[in-house]
C-alpha cells in the first residue's frame, strides 16, 4: 500500500511503514463509489488543462473552498479529459490510484507543486492505468474532495473518478 501526499511543497507517493510501526498514513483513500454517476456516460469530456483549475492562493496559506473561482467549482461532477504526468511510485502497471500532476519535475527548478497542480486519480472498478514517463490524457469525473492528512494540512483538494488513461 502507497500514500499520497499532496500539498505546498508539491505530490509524491510514499511506501507504507513496516508492521509494528506506529506512523500514521498521511492519506487514506476514499473507496470510490459505484453508484451511478450524475453525468451520462454518452456525455463528451470537456478538455481542461491544469492552468483551468488553478486559482489565487499564496504559498502557504490554508485552503478554503471559497478561494475557488466559479470556472473550477463549475467542473465539479463533469466528465472532464486532462493531460499530465503519473507521479511515479512503486507499482508500474495495473494501477487502481496515482496522482496525476502538471508536470514531470524534471525542470530546473524542482519540486514545488501548488495544491492545484495535483489531481488524486481514483480509477472506476474494473478499470487501471499503467505508469509512463510520457504524458497521460486522464478521462473521467472531476470531484473536489479535501483529502488532509493528520495534521490537519491539506494533501490534495482535485480528485478524478478515472474511466481512461491515454
Amino acid at each position: 500500500m502507497a500514500w499520497i501526499l499532496c500539498g505546498a511543497t508539491g505530490c509524491e507517493q510514499r511506501a507504507a511503514p513496516a508492521k509494528g510501526t506506529t506512523e500514521a498514513p498521511l492519506s487514506q483513500p476514499a473507496p470510490v463509489s459505484t453508484q451511478p454517476t450524475p453525468v451520462a456516460s454518452s456525455e463528451r469530456p470537456r478538455e481542461i488543462t491544469f492552468d483551468d483549475i488553478k486559482f489565487e492562493i499564496e504559498k502557504g496559506d490554508p485552503f478554503t473552498r471559497s478561494l475557488l473561482p466559479d470556472r473550477v467549482t463549475s467542473l465539479e461532477h463533469k466528465r472532464i479529459r486532462i493531460r499530465g504526468y503519473i507521479l511515479p511510485s512503486f507499482q508500474q502497471a495495473g494501477l487502481k490510484q496515482f496522482v496525476l500532476v502538471r508536470d514531470n519535475m524534471e525542470c530546473c527548478f524542482g519540486p514545488g507543486a501548488a495544491i492545484y497542480d495535483c489531481i488524486v486519480v481514483r480509477m472506476i472498478p474494473g478499470k487501471t492505468a499503467n505508469f509512463s514517463i510520457r504524458p497521460v490524457a486522464v478521462e473521467g469525473i472531476f470531484r473536489l474532495e479535501e483529502l488532509r492528512g493528520p495534521d490537519g494540512n491539506h494533501l490534495a483538494i482535485y480528485t478524478l473518478d478515472g474511466e481512461e488513461v491515454q
